[in-house]
């Protein structure tokens, strides 16, 4: 089973960084709707508590968080590759600061009662208030507008240099590092379009986020989220890499229960029984009522692991 399952909803910025990557893959995909904010019954059906959006489902195994979704989909297929071999170290550098520092100016930026106003303009008052409360209730790390206003202009202000002799912002092609910069920016552009005049003064930054909205988004297909639950239940997780290596910074052994979290921001555990740990990933073993066995995959970087 290698039919790739998004599991995601149509305005959550780093959804829309896959779903950019998919189109420049020209991958075919099946997108399965989650909701927006807790609770989310089916979701911790296949995460077991991890509650951030999106996933990845192949099959049995549920791959969490857009870095480690991003390294399953340049395997699944290598070319275009979204890590040149002259700039793999400074693209992931790059894509690790926009994921994280200028996500945060941007999205502070975004969330600012003017940006708020007209993201919900359409919805009842209740649901911008559950929405609101639930990512005050993650941690949200939300700066003062004006404070969020400084450092937006001046990431915008870096990324135009990038752009001055180059069409994308480390060369001739697009890379990963293009698609953790441009995602929170697309939420402005879209989600939030009367604070989009902060693309005033950096006219490059616009005809770039052009360039890559012309990628496309793959070739997507609707999946009901009960379908995607009975694709789990009737398939087996794929078996491990014989030659992946255990690698021990913990002092807990394979086999051992254990939690997994997000250093910060939706830190919800996961537990489950520890079969993997390599260079760059954990990989627990779950059993659900409802999908039976399933492995849950996170990256090392930006997540806790505790025994219990």
């Amino acid at each position: 089973m290698s039919e790739l399952i998004l599991h995601h909803y149509p305005m959550s910025p780093f959804s829309h960084k896959i779903r950019a990557i998919m189109g420049f893959k020209q991958l075919a995909w099946k997108s399965v709707i989650v909701p927006g904010f807790m609770p989310k019954p089916d979701v911790e059906a296949l995460t077991g508590g991890y509650r951030r959006t999106p996933y990845l489902q192949i099959g049995a195994d549920i791959y969490c968080d857009t870095a480690l979704i991003c390294d399953v989909l340049e395997h699944h297929q290598p070319m275009p590759t979204l890590y040149p071999e002259h700039l793999k170290g400074l693209s992931r550098v790059v894509a690790q600061w926009a994921d994280d520092r200028m996500f945060w100016a941007a999205m502070s930026y975004n969330f600012q009662p003017s940006g708020l106003n007209v993201l919900f303009a359409n919805a009842d008052r209740s649901l911008a208030e559950a929405f609101v409360n639930d990512r005050k209730g993650m941690g949200f790390p939300l700066m003062h507008a004006p404070e969020a206003a400084v450092n937006y202009r001046s990431d915008l202000r870096r990324i135009a240099s990038m752009l001055d002799e180059n069409p994308f912002l480390l060369g001739d092609q697009p890379c990963i590092a293009d698609f953790a910069v441009y995602h929170p920016l697309w939420f402005t552009r879209i989600a939030t379009p009367n604070l989009a005049s902060i693309f005033d003064a950096t006219p490059q930054v616009l005809t770039w986020m052009d360039r890559i909205s012309t990628l496309g988004l793959g070739r997507m297909e609707k999946m009901a989220m009960q379908d995607a639950l009975s694709v789990a239940a009737h398939t087996e997780p794929a078996a491990l890499p014989e030659h992946e290596v255990f690698l021990d910074d913990h002092g807990i052994e394979l086999g051992s229960k254990v939690a997994i979290a997000a250093e910060s921001f939706g830190v919800e555990p996961t537990v489950g029984k520890l079969i993997a740990a390599t260079r760059t990933r954990y990989t627990l073993a779950r059993v659900d009522a409802r999908v039976g066995n399933i492995h849950v995959h996170f990256p090392r970087v930006g997540y806790v692991m505790k025994a219990l």
